[in-house]
């Protein structure tokens, strides 16, 4: 919607769907670099590559300036990414020798690389990791978050004698935040909720974050457009003002009362004064922890898998089984343990896993269990990395028989036992469950998951084949709060892929 136009719909537009992230903030040094130049030393430069998720090439970030005769450079110029942890992004930095006018990497003289994922880099100690450099040396990558990113903003603000819109009644006002981009476009950003016949409105607590609000920047230009909602869509505008952060940050007064002012009745009417006013009665700007602080505050990563091996799954032996197994080819269940485990085991740092399954009998009295482990170990549950988790998988499938039913509840109370003990905030546990379907317990699923939403536990469920996936949408409480037996979730602790 360009700004100054009347939203269009029943109801009016909620903001633009912004995926969780940080910004995080790279600073590259190296030391000990091979020497290319025959009576002088290399001009070191740093180009930075990414390959995200879902992509199968590198694309470049950017480059770090040239320093001249230099084998330690330090270089000046930072990198500057999103960094979204539920993904896995490879980084590649690549040093040359830059002794020519082209911009070409190729005509240059290359010293060596770096692979490494962002997430391996934050979640070093201090986020900076050293790595040996192919060519030689040791590059050093220093990661700070930037702090602007983590603001949040919340706001109270109340409308005074606004204008009557409805013919038979008062106005059904609300509010459209605006951020002024970098092309001098309002984008909307936030709405409040809807308040019915009233011209003296007082809406809910606005809370926004600083770096949608207005990109971090506290002087950068904040719209406010104020509408009477239409049941048919078609808004009217009461009036708009503007404003930024820096201003509303002095609070409560008459610097932040704002006339609401409509362009249409101004150009028509010279006596026209305002349509209302909108003012503040409250702010605050808080700093809201992000995963990185966790990390950095010493928080352990505990990851854990659950696997299914019901028979719906079909025998490993069978061409159409989910559980297929052929040397060098990876199943659907191998595939899901690599996409997440590659990127929690980042983490993780003794990367020691429990692997655990459900729905299958075991040697040797055949009794079918819910809460196994895939080494076959009790004493000793724990698989090295994610090949340690696949290894066990593989063998698994060749001693245990598939059978059922699909019950989630005994692993999900497995690791929440882990989590109940350790809930000094050092500790975080994610349990990933990989299913073909229908699940069989879902009330006794639903009440072990909403006993475990107070501790510091995720549950990530992967979904594999074709069947019919509906529960594992319920479990997850992205569009209601899960509840059993009248108790609600504390937080929404599942997510399904």
């Amino acid at each position: 919607m360009q700004a100054g136009m009347t939203p269009s719909g029943g109801m009016p537009p909620g903001p633009p769907q912004m995926a969780p992230m940080s910004k995080v903030e790279l600073s590259v040094s190296a030391k000990n670099l091979r020497d290319k130049d025959t009576l002088s030393k290399s001009d070191p430069l740093c180009i930075l590559l990414i390959k995200e998720t879902g992509h199968d090439r590198f694309f470049e970030v950017g480059r770090t300036e040239m320093i001249k005769d230099s084998l330690n450079p330090q270089w000046i110029r930072k990198f500057e990414l999103d960094y979204r942890f539920e993904e896995r992004q490879v980084l590649e930095f690549s040093i040359y020798d830059w002794d020519n006018k082209s911009t070409k990497p190729d005509d240059q003289d290359f010293l060596g690389s770096v692979e490494c994922t962002l997430g391996e880099i934050m979640g070093c100690q201090g986020s900076q990791l050293s790595k040996t450099i192919t060519g030689g040396g040791i590059l050093l990558v220093q990661g700070d978050e930037l702090s602007a990113s983590k603001e949040v903003v919340t706001m109270n603000i109340t409308g005074n004698d606004l204008d009557k819109k409805d013919l038979f009644g008062k106005s059904d006002p609300f509010l459209i935040f605006y951020r002024c981009n970098d092309f001098s476009n309002y984008l909307p950003v936030h709405k409040t909720e809807v308040i019915k016949k009233t011209l003296n409105p007082a809406w809910k607590p606005i809370i926004v974050p600083a770096k949608n609000l207005c990109a971090g920047d506290h002087s950068r230009s904040i719209k406010i457009e104020c509408y009477d909602w239409d049941s048919y869509g078609g808004h009217d505008l009461i009036g708009e003002c503007y404003t930024n952060l820096q201003r509303l940050m002095e609070g409560p007064g008459t610097s932040n009362v704002y006339q609401l002012i409509n362009p249409k009745k101004k150009a028509k009417k010279s006596s026209y004064k305002d349509s209302g006013k909108l003012s503040l009665s409250s702010i605050t700007c808080h700093i809201e922890p992000s995963f990185l602080d966790y990390i950095r505050g010493g928080t352990q990563i505990h990851f854990a898998v659950a696997v299914d091996f019901t028979a719906s799954n079909g025998e490993p032996s069978s061409p159409d089984s989910l559980h297929r197994l052929r040397p060098g080819v990876d199943n659907q269940y191998s595939l899901a343990i690599k996409a997440v485990g590659e990127i929690i085991q980042d983490y993780d740092t003794d990367k020691m896993f429990p692997a655990l399954g459900f729905g299958g009998r075991l040697p040797p009295d055949w009794k079918v269990s819910h809460e196994f482990y895939l080494n076959g170990s009790p004493d000793n549950p724990y698989c090295q990395g994610v090949e340690g988790i696949l290894q066990a998988y593989y063998r698994s499938l060749q001693t245990v028989g598939l059978y059922g039913p699909t019950n989630f509840a005994p692993v999900i109370k497995h690791v929440s036992r882990f989590a109940r003990s350790h809930q000094d905030g050092n500790n975080y546990f994610v349990l990933l469950i990989i299913t073909d379907g229908i699940i069989c317990d879902l009330p006794e699923t639903r009440k072990s998951l909403v006993e475990a939403s107070g501790l510091p536990m995720s549950v990530i469920i992967v979904g594999v084949g074709a069947e019919d996936f509906s529960a594992m949408e319920q479990l997850d409480g992205d569009e209601q709060r899960l509840s059993f037996g009248g108790k609600y979730a504390e937080r929404d602790i599942v997510q399904f892929v």
